[in-house]
């Protein structure tokens, strides 16, 4: 008899402080289909600190009602406002803290990345990438969120499932508070880690 098709729910985010994307996808063998995609929006909350700790009890929220088994969150493009990617920062530290906290593992990936991987073209703009989320899962045009930053979390999850159905290398992931600190000793203030000889080559996986 044949064994039934292992099922597994990834859950993408797109950071922001303002407004931070959610996206889940249900994986049932090689078949991905939509869940849910929305937004937490943080227009309202004017205190930066109070901004945290709704991401964190949002993102806790979202893990202890849909259960993911991986999350996937894209990471920071650097620009050059330091302030704005100080505060962006520190809002995907808060989202990884929830997901850590309950013990999902997680991967980060990098814009440019995502992007090549729903569209072929690293330089797609947002309603190129929604688009062609919609076609290849097949969402209704009603089920589409008015925000990119929903359909930008969507893309971090389906990214990563093309990536973990592949032979291909991944993003830096994250197993654990210790694998967070022993990858990123520098983001860690008063790590031991912090000054530690950095990992050899086959302990962790570097950005592509």
């Amino acid at each position: 008899m044949a064994e039934p098709e292992k099922e597994r729910i990834i859950l993408g985010i797109d950071p922001g402080t303002n407004v931070m994307g959610y996206g889940l996808l249900r994986v049932a063998g090689n078949r991905p289909a939509l869940v849910t995609m929305g937004v937490i929006d943080l227009r309202k909350c004017k205190d930066a600190y109070l901004k945290l700790k709704h991401i964190h009890d949002r993102v806790t929220g979202i893990i202890e009602g849909f259960l993911p088994d991986e999350m996937a969150i894209e990471a920071p493009f650097f620009g050059k406002n330091v302030q704005s990617m100080l505060k962006l920062g520190r809002a995907q530290g808060v989202a990884i803290a929830a997901a850590l906290s309950r013990d999902v593992p997680i991967t980060e990936y990098a814009p440019l990345k995502i992007k090549m991987a729903i569209t072929g073209n690293g330089g797609a703009s947002k309603e190129q990438v929604g688009d062609m989320l919609r076609r290849m899962l097949r969402i209704p045009p009603s089920e589409m969120s008015d925000f990119m930053d929903a359909t930008d979390a969507l893309a971090a999850a389906y990214c990563h499932f093309l990536q973990t159905n592949s032979p291909v290398p991944r993003e830096k992931g994250y197993h654990g508070w210790k694998d967070f600190i022993r990858k990123n000793p520098s983001r860690v203030a008063g790590s031991p880690l912090a000054h530690a000889p950095a990992p050899s080559p086959a302990d962790t996986t570097e950005r592509q």
